[in-house]
C-alpha cells in the first residue's frame, strides 16, 4: 500500500480514521478514502439542509449565539446535534449555521396606521351637519323664513362660534377625563344656547321667529355636545321624526300641526339624548389631577367658526344648494384629515432627509386636497354656484381645519377672518363687488398652503 496511513485522534468527542490512497501528481487528484465512525464529523450535507431549512431566520442574526437560541427553540437536542449533524455541541452548530447562511436584514413588518380613520362616523357626521336643515323645509309655510331670515342667521352664527370654542375646550377636558369634559359641556351649551337667542332677540320681529330662533340655537348646542361625546348614532335616531315628515312632502300635505311637531318632537328628542349622554358621561369617576385650560386657548377656535360661518353664508345668498353640498363634504373631509395624518407618518418613515419629507409632505398635502374637492366640482355645477368660489372655499375650510387639528389655531383664525371681512365689504357693495368672495378665498387658500407646507413639512410635527 503506498502512502502512509495515519491515526489522527481529534479529541475524546471526534477521532477519525482515514486512509489517504496518494494518486500520481498527473492525474491532479488527491483523493481521501475516510472511515468516520458515527457522530464524529460534521455532516456537511445535513448542515446544508438545516441551514436551508432555516435561511430566513438565521440570515438577521448578528451573532452566532442568536442562531443557539433558535436551535434551542427548534427544540434540538445535544444528542441530536451529535449524531445527526455531527457536531460537538450547540454552539459548534450554530457557528457553521451562521457562516454559511448569508446576512440579511429584511425590512421591519408595516405598523398599523395610528391615524386610521373610522369612514362609517365620518360619513355620518356628515349627514347629520346637513339634517337640520330640514326643519326650515317643513316649517317654511308656518314662520315663512324667507322673510325673517337675519334673527336665524345671526343666531345661528353665534352658536357656531360658540360651538368650535365649547368643543375645542371639552377636547381638551377630555385628556383629563371624560366626566371634566361632560361638566365643561353641560356649563357651555345652555349658556351657548342662551347667547345666540339674546342675539337673535332684536331682529325677530315676532314671537314665531323668536322661538324658530331659539329652538334653531337649542338644538346646535345639544347636536354639538353628542358631537364631542361620539354618540352620533344617537343623534341620528333622535332625528328621525325629522327625517320621516320630510320624506312624505312629496306625496302629502301634513299639515300645520305636523309641520311644528315633528321638528319639535326631533328637538325633545335630542335634548333627551344629550341628557342622556351627559349623565352617562358624568357618572364616571373623576380623574386626580389634570389642569384647566385657559378660555383664551379655545378663542381662536371660535373666531374661526364665526368666519367659516360667514364665508359660508355669503356663499349660500348665491347658490343656497351648494351649501348643502358643503355641509354633506364635512364627512369626507374628517375623513381626509385623519388620512392626511396617516399618511404623513407613512411619509416620515419612507424618507432620509428633511428635504425628502417636505416633498412627500407636499405631495400628501396636494393628493388630500384634491381629493377633497373633486366631489365638489360636479356639485357646483349641479346646484348652479360658480366652481371656481365653491372650491377655494371648501379649499379655505380644510386646509384651516388641518392646521387646527395639529394645534395651531391663531394662524388660520386670523387668515379666515380677514377674507370673511373683506368679503363681507364686497357684499355690500364695495370694491371689488361681487369677484370679492372668490378673491378673498383664493388669497386666504394660498396663504393657508403655504403655511401648512412652512409648518407641517418638517419631521417633528408628525412624530
Amino acid at each position: 500500500m503506498s502512502g502512509p496511513m495515519a491515526l489522527e485522534p481529534g479529541g475524546a468527542e471526534q477521532d477519525t480514521l482515514a486512509l489517504r490512497l496518494a494518486r500520481t501528481p498527473a492525474r491532479g487528484d488527491d483523493r481521501t478514502l475516510a472511515l468516520r465512525l458515527p457522530g464524529s464529523l460534521p455532516d456537511a450535507e445535513a448542515v446544508s439542509r438545516l441551514a436551508a431549512g432555516l435561511a430566513d431566520r438565521i440570515g438577521p442574526a448578528v451573532h452566532p449565539y442568536e442562531v443557539a437560541a433558535l436551535l434551542e427553540a427548534e427544540g434540538l437536542t445535544a444528542e441530536q446535534i451529535k449524531q445527526r449533524y455531527g457536531h460537538p455541541n450547540l454552539f459548534s452548530l450554530a457557528t457553521a449555521l451562521y457562516e454559511q447562511v448569508p446576512r440579511t436584514f429584511p425590512e421591519p413588518a408595516p405598523a398599523a396606521d395610528p391615524w386610521r380613520p373610522d369612514t362609517v362616523r365620518c360619513l355620518l357626521r356628515g349627514v347629520l351637519f346637513a339634517l337640520p336643515g330640514l326643519a326650515y323645509l317643513l316649517t317654511a309655510p308656518v314662520w315663512h323664513p324667507g322673510r325673517h331670515a337675519a334673527a336665524p342667521i345671526v343666531a345661528g352664527l353665534v352658536s357656531w362660534a360658540w360651538g368650535q370654542a365649547l368643543g375645542h375646550r371639552a377636547h381638551l377636558r377630555m385628556a383629563t377625563g371624560r366626566r371634566e369634559a361632560a361638566r365643561t359641556l353641560l356649563t357651555g351649551a345652555p349658556l351657548g344656547a342662551a347667547l345666540a337667542t339674546a342675539a337673535a332677540a332684536p331682529l325677530a320681529g315676532g314671537r314665531a321667529v323668536l322661538l324658530a330662533a331659539a329652538a334653531q340655537s337649542l338644538y346646535l348646542a345639544a347636536a354639538g355636545v353628542l358631537l364631542v361625546l361620539a354618540r352620533e348614532r344617537l343623534l341620528l335616531a333622535a332625528l328621525t321624526p325629522l327625517v320621516a315628515g320630510t320624506a312624505v312632502l312629496p306625496w302629502w300635505e301634513p299639515g300645520t300641526p305636523l309641520r311644528t311637531g315633528l321638528p319639535l318632537l326631533a328637538l325633545l328628542a335630542t335634548l333627551a339624548a344629550t341628557g342622556h349622554a351627559l349623565r352617562g358621561a358624568l357618572a364616571v369617576p373623576a380623574a386626580s389631577g389634570g389642569s384647566r385650560p385657559r378660555p383664551l386657548w379655545s378663542l381662536p377656535y371660535g373666531l374661526f367658526g364665526l368666519a367659516a360661518g360667514v364665508l359660508v353664508l355669503l356663499e349660500g345668498r348665491r347658490a343656497p344648494y351648494a351649501v348643502i353640498a358643503l355641509t354633506l363634504s364635512m364627512g369626507p373631509a374628517e375623513w381626509l384629515l385623519y388620512r392626511y395624518r396617516g399618511l404623513s407618518v407613512a411619509a416620515l418613515r419612507a424618507t432620509a432627509t428633511p428635504a425628502g419629507f417636505l416633498l412627500r409632505s407636499a405631495a400628501v398635502l396636494g393628493g388630500c386636497l384634491c381629493a377633497y374637492l373633486l366631489p365638489l366640482l360636479p356639485a357646483a355645477c349641479l346646484t348652479g354656484a360658480a366652481p371656481a368660489t365653491l372650491l377655494l372655499l371648501a379649499a379655505t375650510l380644510w386646509t384651516a381645519l388641518l392646521l387646527q387639528a395639529f394645534g395651531t389655531a391663531w394662524p388660520p383664525a386670523v387668515i379666515c377672518l380677514a377674507a370673511a371681512a373683506a368679503a363681507g365689504a364686497g357684499a355690500l357693495g364695495l370694491p371689488p363687488g361681487p369677484a370679492a368672495l372668490p378673491l378673498c378665498c383664493g388669497a386666504a387658500v394660498l396663504g393657508l398652503v403655504a403655511y401648512a407646507l412652512l409648518l407641517l413639512g418638517r419631521p417633528a410635527r408628525h412624530v
